[in-house]
């Protein structure tokens, strides 16, 4: 019998690695496992180049169907969502998403959908009906997932008074330290707790708040793309909130008329083109109504290809008049960030606050000023 641990590093490096295995075979689901990873990985210049995957089985007949019907079989889901990836990413294997037979059956993941927001336009109304379902099951799992946290960002703000709800999440550790420091044990270096301290949670009345979000739609910032039409529509509706989403490249579309339905949004966005940050910023600037009740929320790898000079100029008019200016790189549940690093300095310098936040800690941020 093949030693597991010897039969997975003969799948990773393909024909190349038949030494790890002393000279036994592949039994016939390794051997299926093994082919449908060449099918892959074999097409891999650079691969071959290292002598890792060479296209040892010969031309292959399989199509892409068959590809995909036989990786469903054989791999774990985790396996399958990563070769699926590669596949439309990394190869750009188009008809992964664009072939009517293979959208009608495959399950559908995040790396399909960013796949389907990069071939859209490749499609026909036909394939583009089968394409949408990808985009509908996707984003129902996002917002499945983000409304809970929204919900929690939401659901009050902490006040410094004693709460009668005993939950982790309202412990007061500042006031239970300080309350407590007489039981300190030097031996230990631990302070006994004899009266834990709790915030209460209470709703206050919320004056209106605009939540402008601008968001970069070139290519890079899919995963930004897809997550602000989520936040958008997890935001809207919300007491005290008044959300716009705007996107742009080197044109600004406003599609603040489809933020409760981000499929519908995700479906108009046009990836891909040229940047002109400065004039989305501009764009927002003309949407405030009150500029000390305003979040404006630039998505951006910050490489301008319109005027710099004009964008710092922007940042630093809205946030002298009072609006919070909020810079992001990434907006994923990864949260990390690319991005020209010399101009988000300068929108800092400028009194913007810059980073990089999943949709959660956005909806923190928006939930800790608007609950003040």
């Amino acid at each position: 019998m093949t030693d597991p641990t010897l039969e997975r590093w003969r799948l990773l490096l393909g024909e190349p690695g038949s030494a790890c295995l002393g000279g036994q075979q592949l039994d016939a689901q390794a051997s299926a496992r093994d082919a449908a990873m060449d099918w892959l990985y074999g097409r891999d210049e650079d691969l071959r180049r290292r002598g890792v995957r060479q296209g040892g089985t010969g031309e292959s007949m399989l199509t892409t169907f068959d590809w995909l019907d036989d990786i469903t079989r054989l791999f774990p889901k985790e396996t399958i969502e990563r070769l699926q990836r590669d596949a439309v990413e990394r190869y750009e294997i188009h008809d992964v998403v664009t072939d009517p037979a293979v959208l009608a059956r495959i399950e559908p993941n995040p790396a399909l959908l960013k796949a389907v927001l990069r071939t859209k336009h490749l499609m026909n109304p036909q394939v583009l009906r089968l394409a949408r379902r990808i985009v509908e099951q996707v984003v129902r799992q996002l917002m499945e997932k983000l409304a809970t946290e929204v919900r929690s960002a939401f659901s009050g703000t902490k006040v410094r008074r004693p709460g009668r709800m005993r939950l982790a999440r309202n412990f007061d550790i500042v006031r239970t330290l300080r309350a407590n420091l007489g039981r300190y044990q030097p031996e230990t270096g631990k302070v006994v707790i004899e009266t834990p301290f709790f915030f209460s949670r209470t709703r206050r009345h919320l004056e209106q708040w605009q939540v402008i979000l601008l968001v970069d739609q070139s290519g890079s910032m899919v995963d930004s793309v897809i997550h602000s039409a989520v936040t958008a529509a997890c935001l809207w509706g919300l007491p005290g909130v008044r959300t716009h989403l705007v996107a742009f490249d080197t044109q600004v579309v406003d599609l603040t008329a489809d933020v409760d339905d981000p499929v519908e949004l995700l479906m108009k966005v046009q990836l891909g083109g040229g940047t002109d940050i400065a004039r989305a910023a501009a764009y927002g600037a003309g949407l405030v109504d009150q500029p000390r009740r305003a979040i404006v929320v630039l998505i951006s790898d910050f490489y301008e290809g319109g005027d710099p000079h004009r964008l710092v100029r922007v940042v630093r008019d809205l946030v002298a008049q009072g609006s919070k200016v909020l810079g992001l790189a990434a907006l994923d549940e990864q949260a990390n960030p690319a991005y020209d690093r010399e101009l988000a300095q300068r929108l800092a310098d400028a009194g913007a606050y810059v980073g990089a936040m999943t949709p959660g800690e956005l909806a923190s941020f928006v939930a800790e000023h608007v609950g003040r």
